[in-house]
């Protein structure tokens, strides 16, 4: 129990860091056709995926230990087709810890496995343009997500429900239904 207080409290600051630049970034560690991943996923998460396929073109799955996000919504939505193009698993473990970005991340598995014990979570974006749940449905903000979203087989109102769950100043940890209502996990 211990240690998921300390993941939380050290996840609950991510905000404040992430503006700070004071945050870990995204990283792997390979064991076999496993790619472990941790930290937050940013700019250079794309080219540490490219370096990762050219050194390990077997990886399968994707363990998603702890990712609490990501610092540059572009990017990691770029990242995450990579993962889909290659045809990739992703799973989270229990125990594991996947929040805001992470989630959208996780999403792209061909096969989405969230195992017992592990954390999913999702709140509304913020952005030059103000919190996501605050601009109107039509607003081209939002084509990115829903894009992405369609193209990984999550319904739309997966977004929306999103964006409803909490500001982008909190975090709602999403219930075994509310994972199963929107086809989190995927066979």
């Amino acid at each position: 129990m211990l240690k998921r207080v300390v993941l939380l409290s050290a996840f609950l600051l991510l905000p404040a860091c992430a503006l700070l630049s004071d945050y870990e970034p995204v990283g792997f560690r390979v064991a076999g056709d496993v790619a472990v991943m941790t930290g937050v996923i940013g700019s250079g998460s794309g080219a540490k995926l490219k370096r990762l396929f050219e050194r390990h073109p077997g990886i399968k799955t994707i363990v998603m230990q702890d990712v609490g996000g990501s610092v540059d919504d572009t990017a990691n939505l770029e990242a995450a087709r990579m993962v889909r193009a290659r045809g990739l698993n992703t799973l989270i473990p229990a125990g594991g810890l996947v929040a805001s970005g992470g989630t959208d991340f996780f999403l792209a598995g061909v096969r989405r496995t969230v195992e017992p014990g592990a954390m999913i979570g999702v709140h509304s974006w913020s952005g030059p343009t103000g919190e996501g749940a605050d601009l109107p449905r039509d607003h081209p903000e939002h084509r990115q997500y829903l894009r992405y979203y369609r193209d990984m087989g999550i319904p739309a109102e997966f977004y929306w429900y999103t964006l409803r769950a909490a500001p982008s100043d909190d975090m709602h940890w999403m219930s075994k239904d509310e994972q199963q209502r929107y086809r989190i996990a995927a066979p």
